[in-house]
């Protein structure tokens, strides 16, 4: 990141922490002055902020800088428990004590917890505050049939209310401080929102059930609350055993093929791209980028020698390597969550027009997938730009040409047109800054290594050279 980004975001930074951090103190001085709201019971008061302390203490990761834990579940339920003239000023000054993590103390992070502390009270003033107006009638201990079900509507409703303020908040910080480029979009959200709702909705009813029986019903709670964290801690495990997956593969090829490191990442980027301008949402986004890190799996299949040929495949050698989108299918099928991305990976040669070589889920003279369209496009441009031990690296606008000169056969029209629009509006550059012919750049990387790196603006002098096939740029 250059030294002027970095200003940048923390220019943002500041902002938000001051701005946040306001609207949490306007916030509490407004609940101590209002008169129907008073502090409740340090008794109750405590034990239900231990808890919410600790369970912000161990938020996971369900996705990219969006951390989760069963907070809103505490919250409600000490709302209930409060009653609605204490609900509202107890569980925002919970959430005001919330706002420090351990990683905050060990990393002596200040922005965090500023921010935190404004998120935190804005969402929790609001859901108890949509709570407090179901329960204005009041709530006795024995918890009538009619209270019951104001409890339920209204914890229901207050978790919606919750969840939508903190992801709002939440992401508009993430991409206010980091930026698009930074932060990939959030996806599976529902898989996310609507257990944190049914958490939310579940506190109210454990409220309920403590003012039906008392304090026998605190360790049935406490029971539930971790529950609940488990549920999130399991997702969050889930998604970084599936990223390991994905990592291991990686790696693999990268032993075999040096290439590939720089290639992988980069198609992967590309594709992202290109999906961000076509309007695809983050689970879409998220399914691209991995079928554009798997792409060429297959190849670990494909015998050593023939991927580090320093010259034009043979026919029968360029039959091998088609092999791998093949191959990348009998290596992958039975990992279950990978099995879309496969498909897509596996069909990234297959051509918008039904040509071109593809895994068993096309057919030939078929158009292939739109995903599959936005992998073909970013391998290609990686291939073009980037020196292979054949030719050495073309420029970017000879890149966009030959792009376009194919568009209509073997690449979608639209996807080469979204790709270089992002590419523009991104002002990013790849490839050589000489411009040569497909025959100059073949003649270099048969009579001059030196001028080959010289010319290799993408990975440097000392990269590695390894091929590629022969057919129109392909990856």
């Amino acid at each position: 990141m250059s030294r002027a980004a970095v200003q940048r975001q923390q220019r943002a930074m500041i902002q938000l922490a001051a701005g946040y951090g306001a609207l949490g103190v306007v916030i509490l001085a407004l609940l101590f002055w209002l008169p129907w709201q008073t502090f409740p019971d340090l008794r109750l008061w405590i034990p239900f902020a231990a808890a919410f302390v600790y369970f912000e203490w161990q938020t996971v990761e369900v996705n990219d800088r969006l951390f989760a834990s069963p907070s809103i579940m505490v919250l409600l339920t000490a709302a209930v428990v409060f009653g609605p003239e204490s609900a509202v000023l107890g569980t925002a000054a919970i959430a005001a004590i919330g706002l420090l993590t351990p990683a905050d103390i060990s990393e002596r992070q200040w922005f965090q917890p500023a921010a935190n502390f404004g998120q935190l009270i804005a969402s929790a003033a609001a859901a108890t505050a949509v709570l407090a107006l179901f329960l204005r009638v009041g709530v006795q201990p024995d918890v009538s049939g009619l209270v019951l079900w104001r409890i339920a509507v209204g914890s229901a409703l207050a978790s919606i209310v919750y969840g939508f303020v903190n992801y709002r908040m939440v992401l508009f910080a993430v991409s206010r401080v980091y930026g698009r480029l930074e932060v990939r979009p959030w996806s599976h959200i529902a898989a996310i929102l609507l257990p944190m709702t049914g958490m939310g909705f579940l506190g109210g009813m454990l409220g309920a059930t403590y003012l039906r029986i008392g304090t026998a019903a605190l360790p049935l709670i406490a029971v539930v609350f971790f529950v609940g964290y488990m549920a999130f801690e399991s997702y969050a495990r889930l998604r970084e055993a599936q990223e390991s997956t994905i990592r291991g593969f990686i790696k693999a090829l990268e032993a075999k093929d040096l290439y590939t490191r720089g290639h992988t990442e980069r198609v992967a980027r590309f594709s992202e791209m290109i999906g961000k301008q076509m309007g695809f949402d983050g689970t879409q986004l998220e399914r691209l980028r991995w079928a554009a890190l798997i792409h060429d799996v297959g190849k670990l299949a494909v015998p050593r020698d023939l991927i580090r040929k320093r010259a034009r495949l043979t026919d029968e050698e360029y039959e091998i390597m088609q092999l791998h989108v093949h191959y990348v299918e009998d290596l992958l099928e039975d990992v279950d969550f990978l099995r879309p991305m496969v498909e897509i990976a596996a069909n990234h040669h297959a051509h918008y027009d039904g040509n071109g070589y593809h895994g068993a889920g096309h057919e030939h003279g078929e158009t292939p997938s739109k995903e599959a369209c936005i992998l073909a496009v970013a391998d290609t441009f990686d291939a073009i730009t980037s020196t292979r031990s054949y030719r050495v690296a073309l420029t970017q606008p000879y890149a966009y040409a030959e792009l376009r000169r194919h568009a209509g056969t073997q690449f979608d029209p639209e996807v080469v047109e979204a790709f270089i629009a992002g590419m523009e509006n991104s002002g990013h550059r790849y490839g050589s800054s000489v411009e040569l012919t497909e025959e100059e750049a073949r003649y270099l990387a048969e009579e001059g290594l030196d001028q080959i790196r010289n010319a290799d603006q993408v990975h440097g002098r000392n990269f590695p050279l390894a091929p590629m096939s022969k057919e129109t740029p392909d990856g």
